[in-house]
């Protein structure tokens, strides 16, 4: 029997590597950890980039092809039924995005960011897609809004996301890339609807030869190729895959889940949802060619109710969540929440509705300035607007961490102000000069939207903050369906002028200098848990 060896009998030297191979493989796991972290929270910002750069995409598709549709599809309309359509589809857009953002940022904060973000990109791609085979104006409209249900969640999801996956400092630069990721996407919308105009002879030889009919080549190739556009749409579903695969779940929804936060919403709740999704809609119908004629104060008095019956509809799951969570010993009131939603809902509604009533029918507007096709003014008018978005959005969020959020959002409201009077006021032909004032216009009205990604997250806590922000971002939109809808009625009134009518609606930003002194000022603080 061979005797246990005693402690003195134990080599110094072996005791050292002893300790040294256990501290190194606890160094090792830590790195692998961090590395690991990286990684993940690496994937997030480029899943998160992606989504909202195809989201802006497949917003721009619209603007671009919507002429070119809407003449093949309206068979014998005027300019005004062209006019009236134009802003109805929109309208449809804006309704369908603020109720996917209620209804996917309920959905992330239920079953998790990524799982939701997956299910509003598919959403969003395929049925963009869908609007490549559409025979009529009212399927155009039905397809949009269905794929904007997804655009609208997309955005809440992104965002909280990579708000919490991110440290504090890296806030604002984050921010400025998830605000520019939408107009990368108009900017790639712009330059394929430029290069297939220059292209389309052989983009229709390589059709025919992959067994095409001549039939259905001309149909995706006749007015420009729109339809050919809309389908380009359907390929951000593949995004889905990647993120799948690489992008995990938030660390911070996982301990609400943990806790049980998570189970006090409730799928029921989701009816108020679709009451006031329908309460919008009603509205949109009010004001579209569809709808019978009526006096106006009729007109007037269904669009506030059911902008009201919209509101509570919208907030409807958020108030069960917190009655609920309230009962399981919750710190934050409905008061408090429902107030900071509201307040986020009109700053938002302020820029999208200056956005939307405007600035998105700039390139409209300029092929009509234009008058020749050839000079592809609507294609360029979209890449000079968006390459001045992306600029901005970044410098926005970085402003807005320098010198807080109250003033820098008082700043672009006055500096919006100014840029479209400059737009809308000394353009009268389609030349180097409206690009440059396109250029200012679409940055300095844009950047908004790189602000918004860094102010809205600091408003919620971690348990409401997809829907939160979600409702805010997107209830916007309602108000900016209405503006769309108006801004058609203004150039009738204006004798079809739309500078006259774009610059009657830049004065909302007015409004915005004096909502957003009603909110609190998160600069240097953490976000709420």
């Amino acid at each position: 029997m061979q005797p246990r060896p005693l402690l003195n009998q134990i080599s110094p030297e072996s005791l050292n590597e002893n300790v040294f191979d256990k501290r190194s493989a606890a160094f090792q796991s830590s790195a692998m950890s961090s590395s690991t972290a990286k990684r993940s929270t690496t994937a997030a910002l480029v899943a998160a980039f992606l989504g909202w750069m195809f989201d802006g995409f497949e917003m721009g598709l619209f603007p671009l092809t919507g002429r070119d549709a809407l003449k093949e599809l309206l068979v014998g309309g005027t300019p005004d039924d062209l006019n009236r359509w134009f802003g109805v589809i929109m309208a449809m857009f804006l309704v369908g995005a603020a109720t996917g953002g209620v209804v996917f940022g309920w959905l992330g904060d239920r079953i998790g960011r990524v799982k939701a973000m997956s299910l509003s990109i598919f959403t969003y791609a395929i049925f963009t897609g869908l609007c490549g085979v559409a025979k009529s104006a009212e399927q155009v409209a039905i397809f949009r809004f269905i794929a904007s249900l997804g655009m609208g969640g997309e955005w809440s999801l992104g965002v909280a996301l990579v708000n919490e996956v991110w440290p504090g400092k890296s806030r604002a630069i984050v921010a400025g890339l998830i605000g520019a990721a939408a107009n990368v996407g108009y900017l790639l919308g712009g330059f394929l609807s430029l290069g297939l105009a220059g292209f389309l002879g052989s983009v229709e030889s390589a059709l025919l030869a992959i067994g095409l009919s001549k039939d259905w080549v001309n149909s995706l190739l006749s007015n420009n190729g729109w339809r050919l556009l809309m389908m380009s749409g359907a390929v951000p579903a593949a995004l889905v895959f990647f993120i799948q695969l690489f992008v995990g779940e938030s660390e911070k929804w996982e301990e609400e889940k943990a806790k049980g936060s998570t189970d006090h919403w409730a799928t029921k709740d989701l009816l108020g949802v679709v009451g006031g999704c329908v309460a919008a809609l009603v509205v949109v119908w009010v004001w579209s060619p569809l709808a019978p004629k009526m006096n106006v104060a009729l007109a007037l008095l269904i669009t506030v109710v059911g902008l009201a019956m919209t509101l509570v509809g919208y907030l409807f799951p958020v108030w069960q969540y917190l009655a609920r969570a309230g009962a399981a010993g919750s710190v934050y009131t409905q008061k408090f929440i429902m107030g900071r939603m509201l307040f986020g809902a009109g700053l938002a509604g302020v820029a999208l509705m200056g956005t939307w009533g405007a600035v998105q029918w700039a390139p409209k507007w300029a092929e009509e300035l234009a008058g020749n096709p050839a000079l592809h003014a609507k294609d360029w008018a979209q890449i000079w607007t968006a390459t001045g978005a992306i600029i901005a959005t970044m410098l926005a969020a970085i402003v807005g961490d320098w010198l807080g959020r109250r003033i820098t959002y008082s700043i672009l409201c006055i500096a919006t102000i100014g840029a479209a009077l400059l737009f809308y006021q000394t353009n009268t032909s389609y030349s180097n000069w409206f690009l440059f004032t396109g250029f200012l216009i679409g940055g300095i009205s844009a950047s908004f939207y790189g602000f918004f990604p860094l102010y809205f997250p600091e408003l919620f806590p971690t348990q409401v903050r997809a829907t939160g922000q979600g409702f805010c971002f997107n209830f916007g939109r309602v108000i900016a369906a209405i503006g769309a809808l108006q801004t058609a009625n203004l150039m009738k009134a204006f004798d079809g002028s739309f500078a006259k009518a774009g610059s009657v609606l830049c004065f909302i930003y007015v409004l915005g200098l004096f909502i957003v002194w009603l909110g609190p000022e998160t600069k240097g603080k953490a976000l709420p848990q």
